[in-house]
């Protein structure tokens, strides 16, 4: 690799590079440190204003489990991809019109043939508030292979409410 590769605006030949820093005049090591600047400011970028967020941040990261929610005339449909957990390891709550899904997850590996050993807690948790009423006595949830699927019928009295509007032209 050359260090034109590390110069951002090298690798689009169609971008011009800024007057201070032509062919004749550019230091590889200051075009180095700007790219690695570069590097790290993509890398933090998703992480909120600074490092400090990372105390605040959920073991398994702010958008874990991936959920997928879906809703129809009759039901809410939530789709959780929790892989790696049991049905043991997750506890789902419904209180005032929020669906709360919280887990953690264990992991211990030993090996005494090489003394190595390597341990690992995470929690997470995901509150998805629900617009409309649902009939607590007949949610569903379901669990198989690392997909947990929650059905929540809503109440007779949501789907009342429901009004179509017509579209005219």
């Amino acid at each position: 690799m050359s260090v034109r590769d590390l110069i951002p605006w090298a690798r689009n030949s169609s971008e011009q590079a800024p007057a201070h820093f032509r062919d004749s005049d550019r230091d590889p090591f200051l075009s180095l440190h700007r790219e690695v600047n570069r590097l790290f400011d993509d890398v933090f970028r998703g992480f909120g204003s600074g490092l400090s967020s990372f105390s605040r941040a959920p073991a398994f990261g702010g958008g874990w489990p991936s959920v997928e929610i879906s809703d129809d005339e009759r039901q809410i449909k939530v789709t959780a991809e929790i892989p790696g957990l049991e049905e043991k390891d997750i506890e789902l709550l419904l209180n005032d019109g929020v669906l709360t899904l919280r887990g953690e997850k264990h992991s211990e590996t030993e090996d005494k043939n090489r003394r190595f050993s390597e341990r690992y807690y995470g929690r997470f948790e995901r509150r998805i508030p629900l617009d409309v009423e649902v009939e607590e006595d007949t949610v569903d949830a379901r669990f198989k292979n690392g997909v947990l699927t929650v059905s929540l019928p809503k109440s007779e009295k949501s789907k009342s409410q429901i009004k179509r509007i017509a579209i005219k032209s």
